[in-house]
């Protein structure tokens, strides 16, 4: 069986600091490739959610440090957001599982940070392998 491609882990070694090397290159295309060859998975439904991690990692940026516990609040929403468009059958189950893993990952305003660049590669990759809705 393989691999889940929606379990990416964003560092390799959090406590030093070292991002998953392959997590912006393959990691974001084999998301890209499972995501768009599903049913559901629309561009502009995931690109809601994209938007919202930008400006999430934003607030994360700009804000008081003492803010940070109300911004990852607000970034666990989007697990039950994400839950709310399968069930509108807006977006797949591997989907909202991606969202869950990244969005559990991130403790820290630089986890986040991480979670929006791998994002947007996604993004990257998706326009590619599903040009059009």
């Amino acid at each position: 069986m393989s691999p889940d491609v929606t379990q990416i882990s964003l560092w390799a070694d959090r406590e030093k600091g070292v991002l998953n090397p392959l997590i912006f290159s393959k990691s974001a295309r084999e998301l890209s490739r499972t995501l768009a060859a599903q049913k559901g998975n629309k561009r502009t439904q995931i690109r809601k959610f994209y938007d919202e991690v930008l400006r999430l990692d934003q607030a994360a940026k700009k804000e008081n440090p003492e803010r940070w516990p109300n911004v990852l609040a607000q970034l666990h929403l989007l697990i039950p957001k994400a839950a709310y468009a399968q069930g509108r059958d807006l977006v797949s189950p591997e989907f909202v599982r991606f969202i869950q893993n990244s969005v559990e990952q991130v403790k820290l305003p630089q986890d986040l940070s991480v979670f929006a660049n791998l994002f947007e590669a996604f993004m990257g990759f998706y326009k590619l392998d599903r040009p059009k809705d």
